[in-house]
């Protein structure tokens, strides 16, 4: 991170996370990796969220995960900020990636608490304070109840949140709809400057419009022009132009919702011409009509002038 990039500026806007890919035996792709992150930063999105879920970051060893940032610093290092994964299940590996992180150019990191016994509290705060510690660069709390099984109280979040270099969390939707109130709530908690973005790519228009810092959106690692639209409309507070677009996106929300976003980026590579490419076992390809599906999706964007196919 330069010393001119401010964490609340880092950790803004529009974040797109790609899927990194690899071959059957969990090899890097390099080229089809660049090829993801050349279209994010031509399209102007704020950030690249790389090795987030989406990245496939728990199924990928130490090497293949320092290769692909490794990657990304020399295909868009120094022209969009890269914030890097380094969850692990066991702090001294999740320590040893934030220090590949910033070893390799990283601007900033994400940190998920993954575990297989069930993580408390305590667990999770000592756990943050290490990494963030040996990162020695912003980090955001990457709070993710449904991967991780661990959901974060507001209490523990302002607890993390004082930690030395932590500047955000990316939060889930939240189940009762109240965005404004939940950001109050959590800014009310937190040091100033500290960034309160969204997850939860069918939700994001309403959390920008409510005033959240940042969308970390997995459409965007694949269609960061639209995905980018829908910010830009969201911030200026064009509500009108901000639910249009996320109409057009609607088939696709519905197709993440039932599938699970990380499946159908796979088949949205396919489609769009961008990368033949299947998830690593054990998650399976989905389906031939299921990719009409998706295809179905992708043309609603187009029809509307979001994406040429």
């Amino acid at each position: 991170m330069t010393t001119e990039q401010a964490p609340s500026k880092l950790l803004s806007g529009l974040s797109a996370f790609p899927l990194t890919p690899t071959d059957a035996a969990g090899h890097l792709q390099s080229d089809v990796l660049c090829r993801f992150l050349e279209n994010i930063q031509a399209a102007g999105a704020d950030s690249i969220g790389l090795l987030g879920s989406t990245g496939g970051y728990a199924y990928l060893n130490r090497d293949e995960r320092q290769r692909a940032v490794r990657v990304a610093v020399e295909c868009v290092g120094g022209k969009t900020p890269i914030i890097v994964g380094v969850g692990a299940l066991r702090t001294d590996e999740a320590q040893t990636l934030a220090r590949d992180a910033k070893a390799a150019g990283a601007d900033g990191l994400l940190l998920a608490p993954i575990s297989y016994t069930p993580l408390t509290d305590e667990e999770v705060f000592e756990h943050f304070a290490a990494v963030a510690e040996a990162g020695g660069l912003p980090l955001c709390i990457y709070n993710n109840p449904s991967t991780t099984k661990f959901a974060f109280s507001d209490d523990l979040i302002a607890r993390v949140a004082r930690l030395p270099n932590v500047a955000a969390v990316k939060m889930p939707l939240p189940g009762n709809g109240d965005l404004r109130g939940e950001m109050e709530r959590l800014r009310g908690m937190t040091p100033d400057g500290f960034a309160v973005g969204y997850s939860g790519d069918w939700g994001a228009a309403d959390a920008l419009m409510a005033g959240c810092d940042a969308w970390y959106s997995v459409a965007a690692g694949l269609l960061p022009v639209p995905a980018l639209a829908l910010t830009r409309a969201a911030q200026a507070g064009d509500h009108v132009e901000a639910a249009r677009i996320d109409a057009a996106f609607q088939p696709l929300w519905d197709l993440f919702k039932m599938f699970g976003s990380f499946r159908v980026m796979y088949v949205m590579a396919d489609v769009l011409g961008l990368a033949r490419i299947e998830p690593p076992r054990p998650i399976l390809p989905l389906s031939r009509e299921v990719h009409s599906q998706v295809e179905r999706a992708l043309q609603n964007l187009k029809d509307v002038g979001l994406i040429a196919l």
